[in-house]
């Protein structure tokens, strides 16, 4: 499965969507299966994403120092 290529914002959105549609039931295995491989995904895309502005403010930081 590609990676997403979507804004943090938009990411999450899915992501948030994703874990709802989950945790509703209703899903056959497979279709359970793809989601949490997309949720997996979507997190990834939001974990660099928050990682990347960590690295910034601490970078940012430390020049004021």
């Amino acid at each position: 499965m590609s990676e997403p290529t979507q804004s943090y914002e938009e990411a999450r959105a899915e992501l948030v969507e994703t874990v709802q549609s989950l945790e509703a039931g209703g899903l056959t295995l497979e279709e359970s299966l793809a989601a949490w491989q997309r949720a997996e995904a979507l997190a990834t895309v939001c974990r660099r994403f928050l990682d990347g502005a960590r690295a910034k403010l601490d970078a940012a930081r430390d020049a004021d120092d």
